[in-house]
């Protein structure tokens, strides 16, 4: 290499040192959800910022993926700034996700006609500083696509979260196909928590995660997020002895 050519070269290098950089320092921020019984089970102690994470629902869920949008939303009302919501089609219930700490005034909406239409939305928001992340609802999540994501949301520090929706329930086996997404979750409603008097109590989930790079999967039974994105674990659940937790030595995904 000529000396002429050298500081060139030097400044590029050092421009792919601090993109590494920043993809490594992204990858290793988390969120923690609080609950030491999730938090526990990922690596560094909570949500990866900076990343690819996949929520499903389970039975009917699949279908109107209302379950896995109060997850996701619970999980963005704790990161701070707007939260782009990336949709196929007008039925998002806005007061449900204000309910689990998400208003509307931190939302922006995006229509696209297509599942094409989101992942490019969802890739093109990423790309813009100060948001809290990026949801977007898809069924298929090719390999391709989700490797743009994660590389995406690494290069940016923000996260990203699919949120496969099918339009059959026989569809959802597609869930089953590999991607590069960091974490992938299945949240299934349940019956409310029992109150001792009449009335209905907190939502319940059956919370799964199935897929964690480099960490283990489990499932276990979860309140459901309350007016901040905070999860609670049941009484009776959280008076139980570590050993008898549900899930309690699965191997690794």
């Amino acid at each position: 290499m000529s000396l002429a050519r050298t500081p060139a070269a030097l400044d590029a290098l050092r421009r792919q040192v601090r993109l590494i950089e920043t993809a490594d320092a992204a990858a290793r921020t988390v969120l923690p959800f609080g609950v030491p019984q999730i938090d526990e089970r990922l690596p560094g102690g909570g949500l990866a910022i900076g990343a690819l994470h996949e929520v499903a629902g389970g039975a009917d869920g699949a279908l109107h993926a209302a379950t896995p949008a109060r997850f996701a939303a619970g999980i963005l009302a704790r990161a701070p700034g707007p939260v782009l919501w990336c949709l196929r089609q007008r039925d998002l219930f806005a007061p449900a996700l204000a309910q689990v700490g998400l208003p509307p005034a931190r939302v922006i909406f995006a229509e696209a006609g297509d599942e094409a239409g989101v992942l490019a939305c969802m890739e093109e928001g990423l790309r813009w500083p100060g948001l809290a992340g990026v949801v977007g609802e898809v069924g298929k999540l090719s390999m391709t696509a989700s490797r743009r994501l994660q590389l995406a949301a690494e290069k940016s520090g923000q996260m990203a979260i699919a949120i496969r929706r099918w339009r059959r329930v026989a569809d959802a086996a597609d869930l089953g196909q590999p991607t590069a997404a960091a974490t992938r979750w299945r949240v299934s409603a349940l019956p409310s928590s029992p109150l001792p008097t009449a009335g209905v109590g907190r939502p319940r989930w059956f919370l799964e995660l199935f897929r964690c790079r480099a960490g283990e999967a489990f499932d276990l039974e979860i309140e459901a997020c309350d007016a901040k994105g905070h999860l609670r674990l049941p009484a009776p659940l959280a008076d139980r002895p570590a050993a008898s937790r549900p899930g309690q030595g699965r191997a690794a995904a």
